[in-house]
């Protein structure tokens, strides 16, 4: 069973035009994505998801968010605390290093959200559709992280200041505005109204995710040759934190009365490490951090290991957990 639900996810389209991308950068090829296209996928992969996950909250019961809004809390605090302690303590960085990874990793990949979302569609157990709001709960993670690395630095004065700004930068950055942004409106417009844009923005989907992640295997690939850098501890660290992570998360998501495809995406991306906003954030409070270390081992490790590997461990595991500890 187990198996077979790895040779799914290899053979999927997602993960074969993510394996393509890394080919085409390793063979040198002339292929690319121009950057304002790629800008327009980004726009509408996370508006997409915002204006589903606002459809399904409109339909779903007060009470079966509040579990899940705890279990989500939870791991927004404890997930950058984790990474940050095994970084300083198990790694020997210094903290500001420690913080960058500490953020990334207590962050989100949006786009390891949506190949899990795809993922738990595929195996005929979807997530509940308010799950795009937990996400975006999770962003705060960034700021965790950088609040534990300026406790951890109290002497540098200028740090504290700094805090409101970080606030601010992470409220106003994409990823926030257009998950909240499109499920507001998923929440406001109705039934009726959303079959109209049902077309564009569920139909294409899929399609526009695979071009997507094309890209985004070009740009795992080019990180890779920064190998050398990251050095043996990060590439420890990029593929079993985020089992960890992951196994944690599932047994989260199940405890807190979630589906198992629902427990599945919330394990996923409790697993997953941002390379988009939290880097922006980092750089901007601690720019002494190496992004060499925390972004090659963000993008250029833990994301290909989640896509390949990592997906159908987690499920395997929120199916255990589910079967445990499920009513």
């Amino acid at each position: 069973m187990a198996s077979d639900i790895i040779v799914q996810n290899l053979v999927s389209p997602i993960t074969l035009a993510f394996v393509l991308g890394m080919v085409a950068a390793a063979i040198r090829s002339d292929l690319e994505i121009p950057e304002p296209v790629l800008k327009i996928f980004a726009i509408f992969l996370l508006l997409s998801i915002g204006l589903q996950g606002g459809r399904e909250l409109a339909e779903a019961e007060l009470g079966s968010i509040v579990a899940a809004l705890g279990a989500t809390l939870l791991l927004v605090l404890l997930l950058p605390l984790a990474a940050f302690g095994i970084a300083r303590f198990f790694g020997r960085f210094d903290v500001a290093n420690a913080t960058g990874i500490a953020a990334l990793y207590g962050s989100v990949s949006s786009v390891t959200f949506l190949a899990a979302q795809n993922f738990a569609s595929s195996q005929g157990t979807p997530a509940e559709g308010f799950l795009t709001g937990l996400v975006a709960l999770m962003e705060w993670g960034i700021l965790v992280a950088l609040f534990i690395g300026r406790f951890s630095m109290a002497g540098a004065d200028g740090r504290t200041r700094a805090l409101g700004a970080i606030v601010a930068e992470t409220l106003r950055g994409r990823g926030l505005v257009l998950l909240v942004g499109g499920m507001t409106m998923g929440y406001a417009v109705g039934e009726s109204h959303f079959e109209k844009l049902e077309p564009f923005f569920v139909d294409l989907f899929r399609g526009v995710l695979v071009l997507f992640l094309l890209e985004m295997g070009m740009t795992a690939a080019r990180r890779l040759r920064e190998f050398t850098k990251v050095g043996p501890f990060m590439v420890a660290f990029g593929t079993v934190v985020p089992l960890l992570f992951g196994a944690a998360g599932t047994l989260a998501g199940t405890l807190a009365g979630l589906s198992v495809g629902g427990a599945f995406v919330l394990g996923a991306v409790a697993a997953s490490a941002s390379y988009i906003d939290a880097p922006a954030a980092v750089r901007s409070a601690f720019p002494e951090a190496n992004p060499s270390i925390y972004l090659t081992s963000s993008l250029g490790i833990t994301f290909p290991f989640n896509l390949i590997i990592g997906l159908p461990v987690y499920y395997g595991l929120a199916a255990l957990w589910s079967s445990v500890f499920g009513g």
